[in-house]
């Protein structure tokens, strides 16, 4: 009976990530019954072999759209039965997140009206409402474990949009998260032991909305002289030096100083954000692809941890802003 309860999981698994393929998205196994990546070895312990032989391949690399490897992966004895990941980035995507509050006690803190919101979705509504547009619901939704939601939309063209959580730096708002480049989702399908993700509207995919991509990409001003904004793309030297040196420590963290060593990244980088001189997306995005080993491994390390350390960090370094260098030979 057990065996035969396990092949009708892993073939409802298949099914899942076969039709994720089908959509256009790239997938990559989760842990059976969870959110978290499968234990695929380290940058550390990278044997720089098979697929890792030119540069080590985390999961969002490993990340196909390719069926026969979608069916070697969930036919596998190692991964089979696991739940399926959409990696977001690179499948197009902008997932708008809409959790739920923790407890009754768990309300916005900022705004004279945020009280009668109770979760992400009143909280979109009530941002809807405040920009004078219509509520986004006209896409494919997927209901989580917990009650939220998670809306899908095609991210828009030229335009890097990462992950982003709650009311902080480039977010929508308290209780909405969004996921893009560097970031996954857990696909409708999968299950937990809080439930399954399930596929509540499956309407094609709509465009994100124009006024979310601007909300997501221009910051409002929070300080008298504003700094010079420096393209994603287009960083000084130093400061992609500090991005990979601050990355590189985190990588290597032992596992009971994970916490400490990335909350001391986070707010070395924040310093850079508050100059202007890093986007606070790309920042986040480094950290956490950095950080990826932490919620893959055993220490007990959830994505959710992750992010908040990460946001924190970020917004204790906002505190001390550090301006470009001075040239040589300026006055």
């Amino acid at each position: 009976m057990t065996r035969h309860t396990s092949e009708r999981h892993r073939d409802a698994m298949l099914a899942v990530a076969l039709d994720a393929v089908a959509r256009g998205w790239y997938v990559f196994p989760l842990r059976p019954h969870s959110k978290k990546p499968p234990a695929f070895h380290g940058e550390d312990h990278c044997p720089a072999t098979g697929i890792c032989a030119t540069t080590h391949q985390g999961w969002e690399q490993r990340a196909t759209n390719d069926p026969r490897e979608v069916r070697w992966y969930w036919e596998s004895r190692r991964y089979g039965g696991c739940n399926v990941g959409i990696a977001t980035g690179r499948s197009g995507l902008l997932i708008v997140d809409l959790d739920t509050a923790d407890s009754p006690d768990d309300r916005p803190q900022d705004g004279s009206r945020r009280g009668e919101v109770q979760g992400g979705l009143d909280m979109l509504v009530l941002l809807c409402e405040e920009a004078g547009q219509p509520i986004p619901m006209d896409t494919l939704t997927v209901e989580t474990p917990s009650g939220g939601w998670h809306l899908y939309f095609r991210a828009p063209a030229g335009v890097r949009l990462g992950n982003t959580q709650g009311n902080r730096g480039l977010a929508l708002g308290w209780k909405i998260d969004t996921r893009g480049q560097g970031g996954y989702v857990v696909a409708p399908g999968s299950t937990t032991p809080d439930g399954p993700y399930r596929l509540a509207d499956d309407r094609p995919v709509a465009d994100l909305p124009a006024w979310l991509v601007q909300r997501l990409t221009v910051r409002p001003p929070t300080a008298t002289t504003a700094p010079v904004q420096i393209a994603v793309d287009r960083l000084p030297a130093y400061v992609e030096a500090a991005l990979r040196g601050e990355a590189d420590r985190v990588a290597r963290a032992q596992t009971t100083a994970h916490n400490i060593v990335l909350y001391t990244a986070a707010v070395a980088l924040g310093q850079l954000v508050a100059g202007g001189l890093l986007p606070s997306s790309r920042a986040e995005e480094t950290l956490y692809a950095a950080a990826t080993h932490m919620i893959t491994g055993d220490c007990g390390c959830t994505d959710r941890e992750v992010r908040r350390v990460i946001d924190r960090g970020i917004q204790a370094g906002r505190d001390k802003p550090r301006t470009a260098p001075a040239r040589r030979g300026a006055a």
